[in-house]
């Protein structure tokens, strides 16, 4: 390698991990925190090494174990449920769009790309599901809306049939006498791992963070609270307890961590997610890069 070279080496480098220390220090900033009394976020602000441990936040939060379990029962269920749907309603819409001679293959195209660019808005949205489909305090209130399929994954998918599977592989399996079923799945899905996996974790990320469905159509059925509501949730009544804690004669002279409780939701929001993205880490990035620069 030449001296100039070395010379690159070494500044990429130095990039990099000043990008990687942008990624990991507010992780961490986040677990201490949670793990800092609230007297010392108050007077001390957040630090990476707090000046004094406690353990107050999750103790309260303890106290919701049963709900928080229940929730992380109904996160799971339907992140599982709706990734599987959204990875078959994409793969199903993506395959066709990829083949040239799928008749009206652009005016398909153009109809995903739209949604892209324009949608109904919210109150045209919640009119439909709710009196139309009648999903108001149902489980598919939290698989339906929004988040059942993406026009960026379509075209993600569609790029990388078009690119990636070989003309050459599907008239060949047709010649063997596939249909078209048979050619998606003993063919082209083999083939298409990278971005199966890529949009599998978009959407499960996807699914995992939602907050918004439960919100708008989990009105009455609480039960079906995500992690996501159920910690919304539970943040707002610390705030009240808080606020209204002087003024109460059955919370005078305790401290609710309101603000630690803030940073061990969105550790326990998290932990789950960071422990899954390893596995899908490589067939992610090499999914998004093909599906996303090959055109």
């Amino acid at each position: 390698m030449s001296f100039y070279g070395k010379r690159f080496s070494v500044f990429a480098n130095i990039v990099l991990i000043l990008l990687s220390l942008t990624c990991v220090l507010p992780l961490l900033l986040l677990l201490t925190s949670s793990l800092t009394s609230e007297d010392s976020l108050m007077h001390y602000g957040y630090s990476l090494w707090p000046r004094e441990w406690s353990f107050e936040s999750y103790k309260y939060l303890w106290y919701s174990r049963a709900q928080i379990l229940n929730a992380y029962k109904m996160t799971i269920l339907a992140t599982t449920v709706g990734t599987l749907s959204n990875l078959t309603i994409t793969t199903l819409m993506a395959y066709p769009l990829s083949r040239k001679g799928l008749p009206g293959r652009y005016f398909f195209s153009f109809a995903v790309f739209f949604t892209l660019l324009f949608n109904g808005g919210m109150i045209p949205s919640y009119l439909m599901w709710v009196q139309v489909f009648h999903i108001k305090d149902t489980f598919w209130a939290l698989i339906l809306p929004n988040l059942l399929m993406n026009g960026f994954g379509v075209i993600v998918m569609r790029t990388f049939f078009s690119t990636n599977i070989p003309d050459e592989v599907l008239e060949a399996a047709r010649i063997d006498g596939a249909g078209e079923t048979r050619t998606l799945i003993t063919v082209v899905l083999p083939l298409s791992t990278p971005i199966l996996s890529t949009i599998a974790l978009l959407s499960g990320l996807a699914y995992w963070n939602d907050w918004i469905n439960g919100l708008y159509y989990l009105v009455k059925r609480t039960d079906y609270y995500t992690i996501q509501n159920l910690l919304n949730r539970l943040i707002a009544s610390a705030d009240f307890i808080a606020n209204n804690a002087a003024n109460s004669a059955l919370t005078a002279g305790v401290t609710v961590p309101s603000v630690g409780i803030r940073m061990a939701i969105a550790v326990i929001a998290l932990v789950p997610i960071m422990m899954i993205y390893p596995f899908l880490q490589r067939g992610f990035v090499k999914g998004i890069v093909i599906g996303s620069v090959k055109g």
